[in-house]
């Protein structure tokens, strides 16, 4: 769940990205550049980061804000969830990460699961989309939605990719220390539940 500060500051930051991607009045886009500085050192005040960090980081985004789309891919083997370790910071996550342009978010899934895991995939149900802003993650500059695919393992074997030093299958008692940024103790709850309960709807807020 974002903290205040947070929330306004990309609020403020995407007001500034959609102004200056659709006005045409000088003045206008003027203020628009005040906002977008703004929000920026907002950011860099309560983030403890550098102005210029949070400037580059904006300084890539054109156009209309939207959030970004974060695939995560939960395969099964005998009661256990496939999971690997990222070498940014030593702890687990489900495979997956940005949907990339031209490729479909079951496409996605079997490029990130097979890039971090070795294992060929084919996917089988979505589970859940989720709206980063309403779980615990912790804070980040950008808004995502998670998008849970269910997959099934059809050949490959296991082995690390440019990301991850390790992977491997854990049990729902026994997860090791999780990436907050990537998933939470809640989802990999939740996709244990739909394990369990074939049936269970899909989840999203």
């Amino acid at each position: 769940m974002q903290t205040k500060w947070l929330e306004r500051a990309q609020r403020i930051q995407a007001i500034a990205q959609s102004g200056l991607a659709f006005s045409k009045d000088v003045y206008d886009r003027e203020r628009y550049e005040e906002l977008m500085k703004l929000s920026s050192e907002m950011m860099a005040d309560y983030s403890k980061k550098d102005i210029e960090v949070i400037t580059d980081l904006w300084k890539g985004e054109k156009g209309y804000p939207t959030p970004k789309a974060d695939v995560r891919g939960a395969v099964f083997q005998e009661n256990c969830i496939l999971l690997v370790r990222e070498k940014h910071d030593e702890l687990w996550s489900l495979p997956g990460g940005f949907c990339e342009i031209g490729l479909s978010p079951a496409e996605n899934v079997i490029k990130e699961i097979k890039e971090e895991s070795g294992y060929d995939t084919v996917p089988s149900r979505l589970l859940a989309v989720l709206d980063s802003h309403k779980h615990p993650h912790p804070p980040q500059p950008y808004h995502y939605y998670k998008i849970f695919i269910e997959c099934s393992i059809t050949g490959g074997q296991q082995k690390t990719g440019i990301e991850t030093n390790h992977a491997a299958f854990f049990p729902e008692d026994r997860l090791p220390p999780l990436s907050p940024k990537r998933n939470t103790q809640s989802q990999l709850s939740m996709l244990f539940d739909f394990q369990r309960h074939p049936d269970k709807k899909i989840v999203f807020d």
